[in-house]
């Protein structure tokens, strides 16, 4: 690799055997080290292969003041989602989660906390990215002696509920609550509580969590299952109310209207999941 750019002394933008350009990281390896010189292979701890222009330029310009350290602890908690979780991951989050880190490190030195007001919700409808937050305040411990809080978790849970979906984060910051109101809806709704241990809760957690995703990232199926909706309608009248229930509120918290095809789906899985409850 032959460097482009030294963007401090740990960490050189440069150009692979393809041409493409990557950012290396490794202690000294940009000590002493001038553009066009080859990068040494041998201090070289980290690739990061960022795609588009922009994103790659703002990892770059976060790397330049932050310690390597935050970097690498940033780094393998992502390792540890993408190995050991599977979870498919936005580029995005090495730079989101590498910038909250860095801060969050900053408020424990400065003896600030911050109340995440969702780590109830977190937790119960994201428990794999909570298990991920859980994890990342492990290793920042361990690593950098920093003891955060457990609200810490939520917030590090959040930013791969973002990277997961693809939105942005100020819309990751919406989901847990608006998926606490939709179960609200339904069990007043319907009068019955719902069993968290059966396949057709899971279902219906994830039928929403992806349901919202469509919302913020404007991917809503269209009207084209108008006889199949109305079939609906009148074959399951209260779970269709209570899916229109859903609808509104989803109008009011997120700005946006479900269609009927949205609207017949979120029936077919309210009528799965209150069926065992009957």
């Amino acid at each position: 690799m032959i460097i482009e750019k030294v963007i401090n002394n740990n960490i050189v933008s440069a150009l692979d055997e393809t041409g493409k350009e990557v950012v290396a990281m490794g202690r000294g390896l940009g000590f002493g080290v001038k553009p066009g010189m080859k990068v040494d292979d041998g201090k070289v701890e980290k690739i990061f292969r960022i795609p588009g222009q922009s994103l790659a330029e703002q990892f770059k310009d976060l790397l330049a003041n932050m310690p390597l350290e935050h970097v690498k602890v940033s780094n393998d908690i992502i390792s540890y989602a993408k190995n050991r979780i599977k979870l498919r991951l936005n580029p995005s989050i090495y730079v989101t989660l590498t910038d909250h880190i860095n801060f969050a490190i900053a408020r424990y030195t400065d003896h600030i906390s911050l109340e995440n007001a969702l780590l109830w919700e977190i937790r119960k409808f994201y428990p794999d990215e909570f298990g991920i937050g859980k994890y990342a305040l492990q290793l920042i411990k361990k690593r950098l002696g920093a003891d955060l809080p457990e609200d810490e978790a939520g917030f590090i849970a959040l930013h791969f509920v973002n990277a997961e979906y693809g939105t942005d984060i100020k819309d990751a910051l919406h989901f847990p609550d608006q998926l606490k109101g939709i179960l609200d809806i339904v069990t007043s709704e319907l009068g019955v509580e719902l069993d968290e241990g059966t396949l057709h809760y899971e279902r219906f957690i994830t039928h929403v969590k992806f349901l919202l995703q469509r919302i913020y990232r404007k991917e809503l199926l269209p009207n084209e299952e108008d006889e199949l909706a109305e079939m609906m309608k009148e074959k399951y009248p209260r779970e269709y109310a209570c899916s229109r229930k859903i609808a509104e509120y989803i109008e009011k918290t997120a700005d946006c209207r479900l269609s009927g095809e949205e609207v017949m789906y979120l029936t077919i899985h309210i009528r799965r999941v209150t069926m065992a409850e009957e």
